[in-house]
């Protein structure tokens, strides 16, 4: 049985009401396995009820628990306190970038969530049977489906450096949600939807969003994609006028 204990101090960013943002410190000890949220938490319970935080599954399932842990955008839930600090020392978690302060390490996402509508971002995606893997039981009856692997935590907006300057910028999420319904759909209206200044032109390439997203859905690749396609039917009808 592993014993060890760090003594962390937990440098967290407050915030309440019109207040302009300010840092507080937490020392306490804490098993270095264990996760930045489960940290947050002990904060929370032992030191400070005040403090506002968002969390629900504790296993990387809803993605309400991101935030910046030491300057990089992390599911606090599946975050190991080792991996982001050596032998105690500091841990700075702050709230998601380039979203509205609600409270303490609480953003609103309200914004990111209309915008993910008007991509008709898929909440579950349905499988052709032929690609599962596995038999179907032919006596379960009805359709499979699966949720798609976005779990929503808004990591890759706050790590997207063009967000950070263009608010107008429909953010990596939304992007790689309009592609995904593309790929379930095929509605062609989705591409005049990405096909803006504001949507796949925007994208400069950084990559970060992709760097840090929790579930491997790669939306810069997936912005990548959508400009392929997008030329693909500019040339089309090029041709077609020709």
């Amino acid at each position: 049985m592993n014993n060890e204990k760090w003594n962390v101090t937990f440098i967290v960013t407050r915030k309440k009401g019109d207040e302009a943002p300010r840092t507080q410190s937490f020392t306490i000890d804490v098993d270095p396995d264990e996760y930045v949220l489960d940290g947050i938490e002990r904060v929370w319970a032992f030191h400070d009820r005040s403090l506002v935080f968002r969390h629900a599954c504790h296993h990387s399932t809803c993605g309400a628990c991101g935030m910046r842990v030491n300057g990089v955008e992390k599911l606090t839930c599946i975050t190991p306190i080792r991996s982001v600090t050596h032998d105690g020392g500091t841990l700075r978690v702050e709230p998601l970038r380039n979203f509205p302060i609600i409270s303490d390490l609480v953003v609103d996402m309200g914004e990111m969530y209309a915008r993910m509508d008007d991509a008709r971002s898929p909440q579950v995606a349905s499988v052709d049977q032929s690609n599962l893997g596995y038999e179907k039981d032919p006596e379960d009856g009805g359709d499979y489906e699966r949720l798609v692997d976005c779990i929503e935590c808004g990591c890759c907006v706050s790590a997207c450096p063009i967000a950070l300057t263009t608010p107008a910028y429909i953010g990596p999420v939304v992007l790689a949600g309009a592609h995904q319904a593309l790929e379930e759909t095929g509605a062609p209206e989705l591409l005049d939807y990405v096909d803006q200044e504001n949507g796949v032109w925007r994208c400069h390439s950084a990559y970060e969003c992709t760097a840090v997203c929790p579930s491997n859905v790669d939306p810069a690749w997936r912005i990548m994609n959508l400009r392929g396609r997008v030329i693909g039917r500019r040339i089309s009808k090029l041709f077609i006028r020709a």
